[in-house]
């Protein structure tokens, strides 16, 4: 079974932008899957042979990376992904608790979607921002400083449809396939939107600033 004429035809002129970007070929594979999951919201078995037939590889070496970065799904996730951290500090902040009462409340375990298709869940291991533990995410986008009741108003919101702005960046929250394209590298004009760089992050450099500390010079090589 293959694509939609439009589907096909749709993923044929992206993926040419695509793999223009690099020298070789096959190198465009990551951007090519997220752009899969953008169209049919996962990695589906014809998006692997697309892939594959692309960029001139084996569905093996295609599925192969698939598999092994977690932000590509072969089965398909809710319209918003709802990623729960637990790795060290935001679990010893409350991360497993949020998870624990958050799957209880959806009905879902990780990697599980429900029935409506709006929320799917997964346990994250880290969501590079320590600072601001325990965090949340929602089709990528942050959500600083989670309790267990934040975390299911948050999800009792997304499925009602009300608007959603996550802590830091833009101003709502896109949908998993609207995400995926992002990430194949097809600019939404939404990258500059709302706060970066949150204070907690920028507290070590403020005190750098106040006491006048600087870097050590590179010592030179011979």
């Amino acid at each position: 079974m293959s694509f939609e004429p439009e589907v096909q035809a749709r993923l044929e002129r992206d993926a040419k932008e695509i793999i223009a970007k690099y020298p070789k070929t096959r190198s465009a594979l990551l951007p090519m899957l997220h752009l899969v999951q953008s169209e049919v919201g996962y990695v589906s078995d014809d998006g692997i042979q697309f892939c594959a037939d692309t960029l001139g590889i084996t569905p093996a070496q295609v599925t192969g990376v698939a598999t092994f970065y977690t932000q590509y799904k072969r089965e398909p996730v809710g319209e918003y992904h709802v990623g729960v951290c637990i790795n060290t500090l935001c679990a010893i902040m409350g991360g497993d608790q949020i998870w624990e009462e958050l799957s209880e409340h959806v009905g879902v375990g990780h990697d599980e979607a429900t029935e409506d298709g709006k929320i799917s869940l997964e346990r994250l291991e880290c969501n590079a921002a320590c600072d601001f533990a325990p965090v949340m995410m929602v089709n990528w986008e942050f959500f600083d400083d989670m309790t267990p009741e934040k975390a299911k108003q948050l999800v009792d919101d997304l499925r009602a449809g009300k608007p959603v702005a996550p802590t830091r960046g833009p101003s709502s929250v896109c949908s998993w396939k609207q995400a995926s394209r992002v990430l194949a590298g097809f600019n939404d004009g939404r990258a500059g939107e709302g706060v970066q760089a949150g204070p907690e992050s920028l507290r070590g450099l403020e005190l750098a600033k106040r006491e006048g500390w600087t870097a050590p010079e590179a010592e030179e090589t011979k």
